[in-house]
């Protein structure tokens, strides 16, 4: 871990205040693929383990949807609220007022997430046994409740460090969370396992446990990475220009406010999260069994929730950089730079949800079997919910940049639209019987969450267009579509052939590695990027040097 630290440290000391755009890009990428391929072996092996299986995924994600919320109400928008004073001190050249932001959100929200932990512990039994419904649960939330005070703490340092623009800090933390997490869990339930005879509750208590432990390596392994920085943050603060003192109270009014309306956002997504927590299994046991309903519940949340989430986690990158670079260009008034940056986040976006969507939808039950081999059931499930990924991608970035416009309020009221929406269509859908509606049950909850999304989308588009110059251009969207269309044939094509030649599960995954080429050559080839747009990706210098060989770009 040393070499980590000094590895990190050298390449801090190289690199300029404003890190390139590019380099943000390429080093959140890394680490998300690293992360996210760690999170699927957690996930592949909890679901797939024998007395775990979609039971003890519906009992742990249950657990952990309240844990979420709670967090959420700890953290009060932090990382983003920190990032965004930050950002905006240091554009003004004032780096000791910067520090002195991030300090006193350390002390505040250290006290906020301890109550937080204390609270969710003391109130486990009313929430597993009486809200949620699955007292098997209440295990998993006390061992869930100590990782809040943790990380309301390494959120608040992670903010300080993106408001820095050094976003990589940030990111290797969520590596080496998600890698002590994968390792301690597969540890912890197999030990757990044996000595209980396959007790999927206290194998779910195990996973639980596993998440807080790997919350408080993260905790010292950023404390660390501080702790070595702080000689060279020392020497930044004692060189700072434009020192505009401010006093505790307020600072911690400025914190509150650009942090409590971010917070609520959040929030509220969580609340539409536990709506199905709240909702689904006692809507289901009219129709079938409690374990039946927690099965279901643990298809969805386990499984399904875990494969729509792997490319969002790929357009997280470009939001998490949009609100520094807005809330930037606001403070200086420049927007030129700004304005290209979130139309190429968007045009990212959707270059990345269009494939990912269809392919889901075309693909979902071989997908789900190489997946989770010894539960590969929820096919209609991913599919209704893949329809939601694009509109979700897309309206990542526009909360973003509406945040970082400071216009927060906005998307909270956008918010309990889309929740408003949800718990309409899951009282409705949840009622009707699954086996005389297709859209009844369980997939009638699928159902709510895509038509939220797509609500959400929709008018928070309209109003970032009221509030900033943004060309959305209609032609930009014809290009992907034409690739998605060919990656699709080829994908189906190439599956059907390597089937008489391999097995079902190789001839997925090379089909799609083959189609993934296949969809960027075509992006290529017909022009999608503009010069400015591919000098935006990382190395786009050489890339565009390299189409010009080829002739593709003059």
């Amino acid at each position: 871990m040393k070499k980590l630290f000094s590895n990190y440290s050298i390449k801090t000391k190289r690199k300029n205040k404003s890190t390139n755009f590019a380099k943000n890009i390429i080093s959140l990428f890394i680490a998300h693929v690293f992360i996210k391929l760690i999170g699927f072996v957690n996930k592949i092996y909890l679901t797939n383990k024998q007395g775990f299986g979609d039971e003890g995924n519906a009992i742990y994600s249950s657990a952990f949807q309240i844990y979420a919320l709670f967090l959420t109400i700890s953290s009060m928008g932090i990382p983003n609220a920190v990032s965004k004073l930050v950002s905006e001190r240091l554009a003004l050249g004032d780096t000791k007022g910067a520090h002195k932001v991030f300090k006193i959100a350390l002390v505040t929200f250290g006290i906020i997430g301890f109550i937080c932990s204390i609270t969710l512990y003391l109130f486990a039994e009313y929430i597993s046994c009486t809200l949620i419904q699955i007292p098997e649960a209440k295990l998993s939330i006390e061992a869930l409740s100590p990782a809040i005070f943790f990380v309301s703490i390494t959120s608040v340092i992670k903010g300080y460090f993106n408001g820095r623009e050094n976003l990589s800090v940030g990111a290797s933390s969520q590596t080496v969370e998600q890698f002590f997490r994968t390792i301690v869990t597969i540890v912890l339930v197999e030990y757990i396992a044996m000595a209980t005879g396959l007790n999927t509750k206290i194998m779910a208590g195990a996973a639980a446990i596993s998440t807080t432990i790997s919350e408080i390596i993260c905790f010292i392994y950023l404390y660390r990475y501080y702790a070595m920085m702080k000689k060279e943050i020392g020497s930044e603060i004692r060189r700072s220009i434009n020192y505009k003192y401010q006093g505790r109270r307020k600072i911690l009014k400025n914190i509150f406010t650009v942090s409590i309306p971010m917070s609520i956002g959040p929030v509220i997504g969580g609340i539409n999260k536990n709506v199905d927590s709240v909702t689904i299994v006692r809507g289901l046991k009219q129709f079938i069994t409690e374990t039946e309903a927690k099965i279901h519940y643990g298809i969805l949340t386990g499984k399904v929730d875990t494969i729509i989430a792997f490319p969002l986690s790929f357009n997280n990158i470009f939001s998490s950089i949009l609100i520094p670079t807005v809330s930037s260009a606001k403070a200086s008034g420049n927007f030129i730079k700004a304005n290209r940056k979130i139309e190429f986040s968007i045009l990212m976006s959707i270059l990345i949800g269009m494939p990912a969507t269809v392919g889901i939808i075309f693909f979902a039950k071989p997908i789900l079997e190489l997946l989770f081999p010894n539960q590969p059931a929820g096919a209609i499930l991913l599919q209704i919910s893949a329809i939601s990924i694009v509109f979700t991608m897309i309206n990542q970035n526009v909360t973003a940049v509406l945040h970082g416009l400071g216009k927060t309020i906005i998307t909270i009221f956008v918010l309990i639209i889309g929740v408003a929406v949800k718990v309409i269509l899951n009282t409705i859908l949840l009622n009707l019987d699954p086996s005389q509606f297709a859209f009844g049950g369980i997939n009638g909850a699928a159902l709510a969450n895509t038509i939220s999304c797509i609500v959400i989308c929709l008018i928070e588009i309209k109003i970032m267009k009221k509030h900033i110059d943004i060309k959305l251009n209609v032609k930009k969207i014809i290009k992907p579509i034409i690739a998605t269309i060919i990656m699709m044939i080829s994908l189906i094509f190439i599956y059907n052939i390597l089937l008489s030649i391999l097995s079902k599960k190789m001839s997925i995954i090379v089909s799609i590695l083959i189609s993934v080429m296949i969809y960027c050559i075509v992006l290529i080839v017909i022009k999608t990027f503009s010069r400015e747009e591919i000098k935006m990706l990382p190395f786009g210098e050489k890339i565009y040097q390299i189409l010009k060989v080829l002739k593709i770009y003059r």
